[in-house]
Order: structure tokens, then sequence, then C-alpha cells
């Protein structure tokens, strides 16, 4: 008797739970009903400036929300942007309603108290379809604690691309690519840092080489820089030597690499877009002998966030665009290597049978790894290790 009761009261305050909740998020649609969202997001890519109008018209559609994105060059801009206002006491109407953002631009607004939150566990398709167990960084952002300040988007890891018709056996380890460097002089190279996709090569790299692996997850301030990173200043010495335009010019960022890999002056290049290389094969940008992989231990792994910065004018409407960006739909859509190729934050086990079925028939295009296929993620350092990394480099070797 005593545990039917007890079950009974615990079924009730769920559905009390439930019920208090629903009400709640639909106070915030009501709420969010006319507004206007300034979301402020990196602009550089026609595909994805692509999606977020995709996007815009159907939460105008079903929301009566409208979404104008601010395209950025950089995302710390925004960030200091919002905390220029915060200098200047403006503590309400915001000009900055969503960023896009990770890694130390989310630490500085967690740090500096620039985010309104938390909000990102409360919105319904995140309860719904988010496994904060699936990946650890949905839950930590270059290691910085979430904690519900800003809402998964998208993940990304890196992969790198050759050509099958000139290279049979590409290498699949930082010694690798070294070793076919110095036998192949001028047909390997990496974006230059501070570029993200460059200092990803650094972090790559590093994690490979360093024997002190766990001091990457710390605070950089509680580790010996020199002795954690010497390993990567010594492999960079000899891999600039023999790199593409022997280390004196490197490329600016992914697309450029994608064309020197095109135009058959290097070997491998890489990116952060899993569907790069199907994409750029399906717009005539590369041959349809290009493949993509992964290095045999892993690759450096990321998720990206949405967050709504503390001065906000349209948080309901913010919240609303942050829940329609976790729906299957929109998932679903940016998934496909055509329109983005971004790799879903929902848990596939989380879905409806319809919609794994859905997600199951995305095509992924003739360049494209699977899941499996792209193997170990590894960790993103913690965020405090970018800036050290980016100055030691171009002390070294910034012409």
């Amino acid at each position: 008797m005593l545990k039917s009761l007890i079950a009974a009261s615990i079924s009730g305050a769920l559905l009390f739970t439930s019920i208090h909740a629903q009400a709640d998020w639909q106070d915030t649609l009501k709420e969010a009903k006319g507004q206007t969202v300034y979301f402020n997001a990196w602009g550089g890519a026609d595909n994805i400036n692509d999606y977020i109008r995709w996007s815009a018209k159907h939460i105008k559609e079903q929301y009566d929300v409208t979404l104008k994105q601010v395209k950025l060059t950089d995302t710390s801009d925004a960030v200091n942007r919002v905390l220029a206002e915060k200098a200047a006491g403006r503590n309400t109407d915001g000009s900055i309603d969503l960023i896009w953002l990770n890694g130390e631009n989310f630490r500085a607004m967690k740090d500096n108290n620039l985010l309104y939150g938390p909000f990102s566990t409360e919105l319904p398709n995140y309860k719904k379809y988010v496994n904060e167990h699936a990946r650890q960084s949905i839950t930590r952002d270059f290691g910085t604690p979430v904690d519900g300040m800003e809402s998964p988007w998208g993940m990304a890891q890196v992969i790198f691309m050759y050509d099958t018709a000139t290279l049979k056996n590409p290498p699949k380890s930082m010694p690798e690519l070294l070793a076919y460097a110095e036998q192949h002089p001028g047909r390997i190279t990496y974006p230059a840092p501070p570029q993200f996709l460059g200092v990803t090569f650094l972090k790559q790299a590093l994690y490979e080489l360093t024997p002190y692996k766990q001091a990457l997850s710390q605070p950089v301030d509680k580790a010996d820089f020199q002795k954690v990173t010497a390993p990567l200043w010594a492999y960079l010495d000899k891999l600039n030597k023999v790199a593409w335009r022997h280390g004196v010019t490197f490329p600016t960022d992914s697309s450029q690499m994608i064309r020197l890999l095109d135009d058959q002056e290097i070997d491998v290049a890489l990116s952060f877009d899993i569907s790069a290389a199907s994409v750029q094969i399906q717009q005539g940008n590369l041959p349809d002998t290009v493949r993509s992989y992964v290095f045999t231990k892993g690759t450096i792994g990321n998720t990206h966030f949405l967050a709504i910065p503390y001065n906000s004018s349209a948080t309901a409407g913010a919240e609303v665009v942050a829940n329609f960006m976790l729906s299957p739909e929109a998932q679903m859509h940016k998934q496909t290597p055509t329109v983005w190729g971004d790799l879903s934050v929902l848990s596939y086990d989380k879905l409806s049978p319809a919609d794994q079925k859905k997600f199951d028939a995305i095509p992924r295009g003739i360049a494209t790894l699977s899941i499996a296929e792209l193997g170990k993620t590894l960790p993103e350092p913690h965020s405090s290790w970018v800036k050290p990394l980016e100055q030691e480099w171009r002390k070294r070797y910034a012409q």
C-alpha cells in the first residue's frame, strides 16, 4: 500500500512538473510573438548564410518571430560589443539577441556575466532530444561548464582530404604527416593561426605529440606551458622547413587549402566540415576522386552553440529560435551535405522511428565519412590554451 502511495505521489509530481513546464513554454511563445531577434553569426560561408535564411523563413511562419542575421567576420567582435554595452550601463535593450559561439568566446562571456540564463536545458526540444551524456562537449565547452547558458546547435570534427588519383596511402597521424612532408617537400601545409582551423591543427599536433595530455584539459596557467608544448614546436620546426612555400607563407583558411588541393599544389587539405569534400565535388571545385579521412587515433571535435546575451531585448524570441534549431526538422536539414553537412546534436535514440528513418535517408555525399568512419573524437583542450598557442606560434613562425 505504501509503495503504491509513493508511486502515485511521484507520478503526480512528474505530471504537475510537465504541465507547469508546458504552461511556461506557452507563455514564452506568447511573449515571443512579433519580436525581432538579431542573430550575430559568422557570415563567411554562403551555405551557412542560406541555412540561416531557411530557418528564419520557417521561424517566421511557425512562431511569428523575425530572425535577422548580423554577419560577423570574428565572433569576438560581438562579445566585445556586449562587454562595451555592460560597461556603458546598457543592461536592457541590448543590440544583440543571439550569438553563435563556443570556446574562448563563451568562456569570456560567462566569466564577465554577459549571458542570460540558464535557459537551454528548459527548452522543450532540448529535454526531448538531447542526451547530455552522449558527448562531453555538450556540457563542457572547451573545458568550460555550459551550465545551461548556451544551447547546442551542431557538432564538428576535423577531417582530411586527399585525391585518390594521385595519393594512395595518405598519412594518418602527425608523425606520418611529417614523414610524408619530408619525403615530398612543398606538398603539406596548414592554415596560419590565429585562423581557427590553423589553431586546431596546432591542438591536434599537441594532443598527439605531448606526453602531458592531461594538462590540456586544465586551465593553461595550471600547467608548465613550455614543457607541455615543447614537442609541438620541435615538430613544427621540422615541418615548416619542408612545407608548402617553405613555411614562409601559409593558407588563410580551409577554402584556400581546397583550391590548392584542386590545383595539385598540395596533397592533403583539412576542414572542420565533414561534408566539405562532397560539397566541393558537387560544386565542381574538386575532382570526384577526392576522399575524406581521419587520423587513426582520432581527430579534434567540438560542439558549437547559441547563447543569449544578458541584456537581450528579445529573450523569449531568442529562446524560440534556439528551440527551433534543436528540432528534428532543422537539424535534419542542416546535416544534409548539400545544405551544410553539420553533425546533429540530437540523440538518435531519442528520435521517433519516423525521424530516425529520415536521418538515415540523408545522402552522405560521395566523400563524406559515416559516423562510424569518423572514429574517435579527441576533446578540445581548455579554451585558455588558445591565446598562448597563437602567440607562441606567431613569435616563432610569423614573417
